[in-house]
């Protein structure tokens, strides 16, 4: 894609709505992270475990949880989801915490869902599902504009090789946006786009949110300020 194609959809978007309108968009796939992610885990480990014959009728128990919650039965979900829990092997009981935790925050049940996650954090060996943990538990902050909350849980993933430091970031500027302070978002948003390993989808996203902060009055960056620590 050239630049100047996502230039274009960036004037498209600056012409047709506010940064409203960009949190009602996006915030969703924010606050969604939590149970694509889940989904996502499950789907590896549930086949690894699988192939190695474990915990086979946990898997099948907790993939029938997560058929329910695709269906919208959450209250059916969440039986099946503490029956996993209590009687699952392996780490099927993980994941449906995991998948209860998400459903909380889709509920709008926000501080559940974090204490869900940040519970979660705590008892993670694993340094991968830890770190998922906090940042899911960081995105459901995201909406209140709490950027305390969120970089309490983010400030560890935002080392320089750590995979999910982009999407932290961009949990850390939405929450910023959220608060009122639109030049610290546009800075987190601008460490993102300086970063070479950023994903397309990702990088498009943020350069739509960076422009309409310069277009709401935030501070264009000075050329010499260091925007990757």
């Amino acid at each position: 894609m050239s630049e100047d194609t996502i230039f274009t959809e960036i004037d498209d978007e600056l012409r047709s709505e506010r940064m409203k309108a960009l949190w009602r968009r996006f915030g969703p796939w924010v606050i969604g992270t939590a149970f694509l992610i889940v989904l996502l885990v499950a789907a590896n480990e549930g086949w690894r475990w699988y192939q190695n014959d474990i915990a086979a009728k946990s898997s099948d128990q907790f993939y029938a949880a997560i058929e329910l919650v695709q269906e919208g039965d959450f209250e059916a979900a969440n039986i099946a989801l503490n029956a996993t829990i209590a009687t699952g092997s392996g780490q099927y009981p993980t994941l449906a915490r995991f998948a209860q935790a998400s459903l909380l925050a889709s509920e709008g049940k926000t501080a559940e869902a974090v204490a869900a996650y940040d519970a979660l954090a705590n008892t993670q060996k694993n340094t991968r599902m830890r770190e998922m943990a906090l940042l899911l538990g960081a995105t459901a902050l995201v909406d209140s504009g709490d950027v305390a909350g969120v970089e309490s849980r983010i400030f560890g993933l935002l080392t320089p090789l750590n995979p999910l430091r982009n999407v932290a970031r961009e949990a850390l500027g939405l929450a910023k946006y959220a608060a009122g302070d639109f030049d610290g978002a546009r800075a987190e948003f601008a460490t993102i786009i300086a970063d070479p390993a950023v994903s397309l989808d990702l990088l498009r996203r943020v350069q739509v949110y960076e422009a309409q902060l310069v277009s709401l009055g935030a501070k264009i960056p000075d050329a010499s300020e260091d925007v990757t620590n």
